[in-house]
């Protein structure tokens, strides 16, 4: 028996199992073994075993009624496994043929006597359809995607106005500012930064940006960067020749140039490697890419918008993030705030939530009532506009029809959040006789109050309070504000 080395994680290799050969073909296992993680197993008993510890793509079974009878058996892997690739070979008669494409779905069945070359290329050629499968499936999202928006402008064009850009609904100034300069960056093809928690809408603003950019017209490709291998990272963005790693079985055109003209969305940069930065900064400088296992490079007109939830500034300053690739990113930094720096949206967030879901779902909902509205503005929201929309979703959902969303059926996370108190003797407590006194005094506070919370971070302190790091620095002298031992 040979026992799969590669584990239960893809990277960028196939697993093929081979069920009943051993007797027969022992070259099979060997020769298929140059191309593909294998896995050679006698009877069905372990062949259950290896599909219950492995991510087999492919079997291959010889179908023998005293060894493994193939029709039941793969008729088992397609309920139990409908991903994997079944294939059926040996001796069957015409009528088991036929109940072997009917039953189990097989892929092909091919005749006793087929030499090795000839089953390996069966087998590529199986994968090799699969693989334009996922990118169909992945193509058709987008283009559902596309006329979900479409549609939406048409119905409702009325949205277009105001506060909206595309399908980012703001009334906070800060975000009115940021959604301006994402239209002016639109109108370039320089690369765009866009930070912000996870739930803020990065990747909304992205799209937005790219819709009304000159580059609508061209493809918009999305890559989340997170817990993905470089080979494999590599390969989904610049492509790779067939062979250029185990499993590559046939040539993949990368994202880079599937998007020749449009743009790419990087989710999630800030997990990405050094070699892939390395990879990345090369194509941002000359425009090229050169798809793994090739020595020819590929001239691609990609703008290229990255986002990260983590401050890009502070994995350039432990050295994590190179910091000329930083540079290169940073044309337009647009940092979302978080939801808990924006309550006063959260009434207009929500009301839009409440009327989109309540007509998707035929469930009339009239508004939000004054003391759900305290309680969602009391709520930090650490899952930001995505936690504050599921949980609107889910009260429209629970509401009676034609009538108001109240606090009734509130998350207790939410339910259970303190409000704030409205008692105006906290005015008493702000310190200083006249306007510009007390005025001083609070942003003295407030100012503290950040440094403190950021253990002294000033790039970080700054930003949550919207000072450049020069202004942030003359407050601190100003109000002469100086770091205690216990912040370090």
């Amino acid at each position: 028996m040979l026992v799969n080395t590669g584990g239960n994680v893809h990277d960028g290799s196939y697993i093929v199992l081979i069920v009943g050969f051993a007797a027969h073909d022992r070259g099979l296992a060997e020769y298929l073994g140059k191309h593909y993680e294998v896995i050679e197993v006698a009877d069905q008993r372990e062949a259950d075993a290896a599909l219950e510890s492995n991510q087999v793509d492919l079997v291959l079974c010889r179908h023998s009624p005293d060894v493994v009878d193939a029709i039941p058996f793969l008729r088992q892997v397609r309920v139990r496994y409908p991903s994997v690739i079944r294939v059926a070979g040996g001796r069957m008669s015409e009528a088991d043929v036929v109940s072997a494409i009917n039953e189990a779905a097989i892929y092909q069945f091919f005749p006793q006597g087929w030499a090795a070359e000839q089953i390996e290329l069966l087998v590529r050629r199986a994968l090799e359809n699969r693989e334009l499968a996922y990118r169909h499936r992945h193509l058709s999202r987008e283009l559902h995607f596309a006329e979900d928006v479409l549609q939406r402008q048409i119905a409702r064009p009325e949205e277009q106005e105001g506060r909206r850009f595309d399908k980012l609904v703001y009334a906070n100034p800060r975000m009115a500012a940021l959604c301006t300069s994402a239209r002016k960056a639109a109108e370039t093809g320089l690369p765009v930064l866009i930070q912000g928690e996870t739930g803020t809408g990065k990747e909304l603003l992205a799209r937005a940006i790219h819709r009304h950019s000159p580059r609508h017209g061209h493809p918009l490709m999305i890559q989340n960067c997170g817990g993905m291998s470089d080979d494999l990272l590599l390969s989904e963005l610049f492509g790779h020749k067939r062979g250029a790693f185990t499993g590559a079985v046939s040539d993949r055109l990368g994202l880079f140039p599937a998007a020749d003209g449009g743009t790419v969305f990087l989710d999630e940069i800030a997990t990405v490697s050094d070699r892939f930065q390395l990879a990345l900064l090369r194509f941002l400088q000359n425009g090229e890419v050169k798809p793994l296992g090739s020595d020819e490079s590929i001239h691609c007109d990609v703008r290229v918008i990255a986002a990260s939830n983590t401050p890009l500034e502070d994995l350039v300053t432990r050295g994590e993030i190179r910091r000329d690739l930083y540079y290169r990113l940073n044309v337009f930094n647009l940092s979302i705030p978080p939801l808990r720096k924006r309550r006063d949206e959260i009434p207009v967030l929500a009301d839009y939530f409440a009327r989109r879901h309540g007509e998707d779902t035929g469930h009339r909902v009239l508004g939000l009532d004054d003391g759900l509205l305290a309680k969602l503005q009391a709520y930090d929201w650490p899952g930001n506009v995505r936690e504050l929309e599921n949980e609107i979703r889910r009260l429209v959902a629970l509401a009676d029809n034609g009538g108001y969303l109240t606090r009734v059926h509130l998350s207790e996370r939410i339910a259970d959040t303190p409000e704030p108190s409205s008692d105006a003797s906290a005015l008493e407590k702000i310190e200083g006789d006249t306007l510009r006194d007390k005025v001083e005094f609070l942003e003295r506070k407030l100012v503290g109050e950040s440094l403190t919370r950021h253990r002294w971070n000033q790039t970080q302190a700054a930003r949550e309070l919207g000072l450049s790091r020069v202004g942030l620095a003359n407050k601190i002298k100003r109000y002469g504000l100086a770091e205690s031992p216990g912040t370090a």
